[in-house]
């Protein structure tokens, strides 16, 4: 394994699932409960703004409740103590990452835990309930205050750093992703077209598995550690 510079990390919700974070598109997961169309889209909101902000507030709720494990910590360590360039993007919303000690992080489909006003454009940290009657902090009205988290149809966030850090990449790894989300699923062809070395770990192998030059399957809990030590040690 060659000394590699700037590697950059992409995680889904695999990573997080070991944590007790629910996942989307397993068989049990999030949306096998509840319809994207009604919690999860712009027009959801619109519509029925009590409805997502209930669910959102269930799932801050759940939060609280849980804590980073050893996949989490292993890439903090990685960022902490590797030589080169370490940049982490993840498609969760979960504040993880940042709790396992992650600094170089971009939280490409927003976060949880932070509220976006849509009166005054302010973002703020956040781990209460939201309502429509909630006051924004920032430019103190109601009605404003939505969860800043990516809905579908609406476009993920820092795109161009990201495009622009996966073309410089010489390590991609992609970590608990289901390989099926785009743009996240295209990240592997940008960073091979760079010339970057790709690898998928993942509990199974996932929808994009073919397009990685090496893939290594198990619990993140084990699989990530593990390829962690071996970076470090080049």
């Amino acid at each position: 394994m060659p000394p590699y510079q700037r590697i950059v990390i992409l995680t889904g919700a695999g990573i997080s699932a070991e944590s007790g974070v629910a996942t989307f598109r397993d068989k049990d997961g999030i949306w096998s409960k509840y319809s994207i169309e009604d919690v999860a889209t712009p027009e959801a909101f619109r519509r029925d703004p009590k409805r997502v902000h209930d669910f959102y507030n269930m799932r801050r709720r759940d939060h609280a409740t849980v804590k980073p494990n050893a996949a989490h910590y292993a890439l903090a360590r990685l960022e902490a103590e590797h030589n080169g360039e370490v940049t982490l993007v993840t498609q969760n919303i979960d504040a993880l990452h940042e709790q396992a000690g992650s600094k170089n992080l971009i939280h490409m489909h927003g976060e949880l835990l932070k509220a976006w006003c849509l009166l005054c454009d302010g973002r703020f940290a956040w781990e209460a309930d939201l309502s429509l009657e909630t006051i924004c902090p920032g430019c103190g009205r109601p009605h404003g205050l939505r969860p800043d988290v990516v809905w579908f149809g609406e476009m993920p966030y820092e795109m161009d750093r990201i495009g622009a850090l996966l073309e410089a990449a010489d390590l991609f790894l992609s970590i608990g992703t289901s390989g099926n989300v785009y743009p996240a699923a295209g990240f592997v062809a940008l960073a091979r077209r760079a010339g970057a070395h790709t690898v998928e770990l993942n509990l199974e192998p996932s929808e994009g598995a073919s397009y990685f030059a090496d893939t290594i399957h198990g619990p993140a809990t084990q699989v990530v550690p593990a390829y962690v030590e071996r970076v470090l040690k080049t």
